[in-house]
């Protein structure tokens, strides 16, 4: 995909880069470019960040609901001018989830919808629980749950019991995929804040800093739990050849040095080094046809590829402790998406009419060319090149008030000149389904001409005798 290699009907790799951090209230770093490993070959097409403990006092919390949240806008920020685009959000209190993908697979990716669940303090407040985003990608259902589950070494059955309500009780508006675990591909991560059992400090300490992790395996509560239930036994995760990424002294690589503090008579103790963060997947199992279908199932052309359209290969699983804003490290992992797309033609065909200027009237054309539910509420949206997500447009107009257009209708419609910007630039247009909740056409990048009117009212130098004045 990447390389613009993806055939209708083959197979090709998409990369899949995935982040999970509790930033503990902690404001955003000023460059993130490591966490997203920007320039890494073979270059991303899907990033999903999931973050815990987002700052979410009341004020902060209110402010967020009305504006992006700072780390919304520092990954934005970062993204867009890469040709990234926020496909979507969703924020419970602490917990945020964000996804973004290349401008180019936009109108592949559809019927996005997200949900959450809240576990902690009996679930009225939502400081853990999970907040959950799912689309299809090229017709193949994917889902993403980011989760802050329980905390302290003692409640490793309790944190098995929050991931097992959210993976049951979550639902979705869709037929075909009305719970988590329905999906082609499930990405499961965040805080999950299982621990180290039995070890004691001193030789945890010890098997971390002489580079034995594998000493520690065993008695990772996680791992532990899954040779236990066979749900969790669904999901696979890459070996922990990284360090423990919790507890940490701010701004450091040392372990937790705080000295011990008391609590209503209650003496507290130094945190013991831990795998809270991780994430794992899970591929849904084959389905096999009724004994009365084999035949039929087995005379099937291209047998393997109807069977698994998706496959799933972690290329890295690791953490960056470059980063010290939080008493957490984040843990990162990239993913081989190997996929046969069902379709490879967008829903809409948009493109531009003519010469476009705030001096005139614009006219574009849009097309159906495969039927959708489609709405009233539908809008197509101008956006200047290295847009940050469907919400970042500079007009836009509604597709028709009353009647739906039919498939193949070539539909016209216009934009008002003072809709217009004044100034030249690179711009592109986006139909948004509003039952889809994503952007379904884009047309090719186009030219908007510098206007008459920004000389006019001096927003750029006027040009006599090619001089500028």
């Amino acid at each position: 995909m990447s390389t613009g290699r993806l055939q209708s009907g083959g197979r090709d790799k998409c990369r899949l880069h995935i982040v999970t951090w509790n930033v503990a209230t902690a404001e955003p770093p000023k460059d993130v470019a490591s966490l997203l490993q920007l320039d890494v070959e073979p270059p991303t097409d899907l990033y999903v960040i999931g973050l815990q403990e987002v700052n979410a006092t009341p004020v902060r919390f209110l402010s967020d609901l009305l504006v992006e949240d700072a780390w919304s806008h520092v990954f934005m920020d970062t993204l867009a001018p890469r040709g990234f685009v926020k496909v979507t959000s969703v924020r419970m209190q602490g917990l945020l989830l964000l996804v973004f993908a290349k401008q180019l697979h936009l109108p592949f990716i559809r019927n996005v919808q997200a949900t959450y669940t809240r576990t902690g303090f009996f679930g009225y407040w939502g400081n853990k629980g999970g907040v959950t985003v799912r689309f299809s990608f090229y017709g193949h259902m994917v889902c993403f749950l980011n989760c802050h589950l329980a905390a302290h070494v003692n409640y490793a059955l309790q944190r098995v019991d929050e991931i097992e309500y959210i993976l049951e009780t979550q639902d979705f508006d869709l037929p075909d995929t009305p719970h988590v675990r329905d999906h082609k591909a499930v990405f499961w991560f965040g805080d999950l804040n299982f621990r180290i059992a039995d070890h004691g400090l001193h030789f945890l300490r010890s098997s971390i800093n002489s580079g034995r992790l594998h000493l520690l395996w065993d008695k990772d509560q996680l791992t532990m739990m899954k040779k236990k239930e066979a749900f969790l036994q669904e999901f696979e995760e890459g070996p922990l050849n990284f360090k423990p990424t919790y507890k940490f002294d701010r701004n450091s690589e040392t372990y937790d040095t705080s000295p011990p503090r008391t609590w209503f008579g209650f003496t507290g103790k130094k945190r013991k080094p831990a795998w809270t963060d991780r994430i794992l997947w899970r591929i849904k199992a084959k389905t096999f046809p009724p004994e009365d279908e084999d035949e039929k199932a087995s005379t099937s052309s291209d047998e393997g590829l109807d069977e698994y359209p998706l496959q799933v290969t972690q290329d890295k699983y690791t953490s960056d402790m470059s980063y010290g804003a939080s008493d957490h490290k984040p843990v990162i992992a990239t993913f081989s998406l190997e996929v046969k797309k069902c379709f490879d033609t967008p829903l809409v065909h948009v493109s531009p009419l003519g010469v476009w200027s705030a001096d005139q009237e614009a006219l574009l054309n849009y097309t159906v060319q495969e039927d959708f539910l489609s709405s009233t509420w539908d809008w197509i949206a101008l956006y200047k090149v290295g847009f940050k997500s469907a919400l970042d447009y500079e007009t836009f107009v509604w597709v028709r008030e009353e009647e739906l257009p039919e498939t193949n209708e070539v539909i016209q419609l216009h934009v008002d000149k003072d809709e217009i910007p004044l100034l030249g630039g690179d711009y592109v247009l986006g139909y948004y389904s509003t039952n889809m909740q994503s952007i379904i056409g884009l047309s090719a990048n186009f030219q908007i001409m510098e206007s008459k009117r920004a000389v006019m009212e001096g927003l750029v130098p006027e040009n006599i005798n090619g001089l500028n004045q």
